[in-house]
């Protein structure tokens, strides 16, 4: 029989340090920040999903249009048919040939200008297109930054209010103080649990983010070179 109500007792205790329990018996202030740090959780799994569709998207697509512009024999051709679609790219290629179409429009050509203003139009859709793209991790830079110190602040205030209850009962034994110091630690977890994967996904995306702008680079040079090329041809 005292076997079985060790038992009990320990399912008893288990069940009053269970997540949802720690949860009801928390002050308010830690319950508040307890729901803030899950809302934080929450956004930053749906910013990590939506985030790495777009950026694939975009790579894929980026990748497809440059491999097959460098197969096209005819630039205005591939313009006319794909250079108008919505993806990075495209957009700076859209930037090249608008900037060339316009400074070859003139019956004097200033051959230094045309350079200056294509490198110049690519490299800004390039920046501008960057922006777009990284404009929403600043969001998960700062979760992965404040979430570990807003779950600090709810463990502290678990421990004060584990203190509160020593004096108040005027008894330090562990059944007084763990229902604070398990609800402040279960604060912390939270904390932790919103912080780690938006500051692995933030390094993971700004990586990503980098690589797609080295490759638009390349893509920009290459295209700069070959307009260049014309350029010269021109008389």
């Amino acid at each position: 029989m005292p076997d079985v109500g060790l038992a009990v007792g320990n399912a008893a205790q288990a069940a009053t340090i269970s997540p949802l329990a720690l949860f009801l018996q928390a002050d308010i202030v830690v319950k508040v920040v307890m729901l803030g740090l899950l809302l934080a959780s929450i956004w930053t799994w749906a910013m990590i999903i939506g985030f790495s569709f777009t950026l694939r998207k975009a790579s894929r697509q980026s990748r497809a249009f440059e491999q097959d512009f460098w197969k096209a024999e005819d630039i205005d051709r591939f313009y006319e048919g794909r250079g108008k679609a919505e993806f990075p790219a495209a957009k700076v290629m859209a930037a090249g040939v608008t900037e060339w179409r316009r400074s070859t429009a003139q019956k004097v050509i200033d051959r230094e200008g045309t350079r200056d203003r294509l490198s110049t139009a690519m490299s800004s859709t390039i920046a501008a297109e960057m922006d777009r793209l990284s404009d929403r991790l600043n969001i998960l830079a700062t979760i992965g930054s404040v979430a570990p110190f807003v779950g600090l602040f709810g463990t502290v205030w678990g421990i004060m209010r584990a203190f509160t209850s020593i004096a108040a009962e005027q008894n330090s034994s562990l059944a007084v103080v763990a229902p604070g110091i398990a609800e402040a630690l279960f604060a912390t977890a939270i904390g932790l649990f919103a912080a780690i994967p938006a500051v692995i996904a933030y390094n993971r995306f700004s990586h990503g983010i980098n690589r797609m702008e080295s490759g638009l680079t390349r893509f920009a040079d290459g295209f700069y070179s070959t307009l260049s090329r014309e350029l010269e041809a021109q008389r």
